[in-house]
């Protein structure tokens, strides 16, 4: 395959500022670098042209099948005769835009490096068999990882059935139905200072947090806490956190076990929880806030406000729980583990396997543009 400069073989259109041909029912689309943005009444680029992103998102193109006006922070990259444009649609996913970002901020492209780029261009018969070929292989690719998806929905749904089937079991052991706020010693919005002097202390955000474990345990956020500060804010195992603020409705109340004594506190997205070891484990206290009627409690009474979620600490207190001896908890708790565990090893292998679809899909395109596909 010859190799050709993409100034050779296209041509590149900058974006300009939409908000004269801006309209919501206009008939064409908006794009910026990440994606689409609005309508217009005025198209800038033609059918079948790739988006590269000037700034911000540079390294995901998109393809646009219809006429399409692009914003200053995209660049319309137009195929000329010699390109089919899912061609060179597909050169661009293929094709890694980084080591071009020469910006000491917001990652940036500049036309003339991009119209540097060398790429292979076989004739345009051969270049629609690739773009066949390639389409056959990722469709089949595609099938595969809908399934994976449709297994960890199905894994969900699992879950969810383990704790109903547990609260279903305290329920007819003769558990006593109670507030939550009965089994509760303390409740403490976290910490909301975000810098300052003091002993450099790990302090939890949201991003720490994943499937309801704290996740990001080596790279927390350290903020200067003084003794008093760390004597009020800082964690004790079995302590329960409870996202207090977040953008997502199903994020909200959701709680989190602290595993370690001492080793971090938390900032005011949550609520701090400090439960009756007496009376209830924290696992079983988490659990019982994941269930159908806690959840649709939470929903019914969070408040929305600019794109954020938040419940209060009245509102976890007045969930309605059921809440067995210690002995039945245990009990209930090592069943409900050990089906979370095989979930958790199911999903791991659908993670792997996704992972390996995705490094399957630049496998394809690495053989299809050095002539081996």
């Amino acid at each position: 395959m010859e190799i050709k400069q993409w100034k050779d073989v296209l041509h590149i259109v900058s974006g300009k500022n939409q908000k004269a041909v801006e309209n919501p029912n206009g008939k064409y689309p908006i794009y910026g670098s990440g994606g689409l943005m609005g309508y217009a009444d005025d198209y800038l680029c033609e059918a079948g042209t790739t988006i590269v992103g000037r700034k911000g998102t540079i390294n995901r193109p998109i393809f646009v099948p219809e006429p399409f006006w692009n914003i200053d922070t995209a660049f319309g990259v137009v195929p000329d005769k010699e390109l089919d444009p899912k061609y060179l649609y597909y050169f661009c996913v293929h094709f890694n835009f980084m080591p071009l970002d020469k910006s000491t901020g917001r990652p940036s492209l500049a036309k003339s490096d991009l119209l540097k780029i060398e790429m292979p261009v076989p004739p345009l018969p051969e270049q629609e068999r690739i773009v066949a070929r390639i389409e056959e292989l990722f469709s089949q690719l595609d099938a595969g990882v809908e399934t994976l998806k449709k297994t960890k929905a199905q894994l969900a749904v699992y879950r969810q059935a383990v704790v109903e089937d547990a609260i279903a079991t305290a329920k007819h052991r003769g558990a006593t139905v109670l507030p939550f706020g009965t089994f509760v010693l303390q409740y403490q919005n976290g910490i909301s200072k975000r810098s300052g002097e003091g002993i450099q202390t790990p302090v939890l955000r949201l991003a720490d947090i994943e499937n309801q474990r704290i996740s990001n345990d080596d790279g927390l956020r350290l903020i200067g806490l003084s003794k008093i500060e760390r004597d009020r804010f800082v964690l004790k195992r079995g302590d329960l956190l409870i996202v207090r603020v977040n953008g997502s409705e199903k994020n909200v109340g959701r709680a989190i076990v602290v595993d370690k004594d001492d080793s971090y506190a938390a900032c005011d997205h949550f609520i701090r929880c400090l439960v009756d070891f007496s009376h209830i484990i924290p696992e079983y206290a988490q659990l019982l806030l994941d269930s159908f009627s806690a959840r649709k409690h939470i929903k019914e009474n969070m408040v929305s406000s600019a794109g954020q979620n938040t419940v209060s600490q009245t509102t976890m207190s007045s969930i309605m729980v059921y809440v067995p001896d210690i002995s039945l908890q245990e009990k209930i708790m090592v069943s409900v583990n050990e089906r979370f565990s095989m979930c958790d090893s199911i999903e791991q292998t659908v993670d792997t396997a996704l992972q390996q679809a995705e490094a399957m899909r630049q496998s394809i395109l690495k053989d299809a543009f050095e002539g081996r596909l």
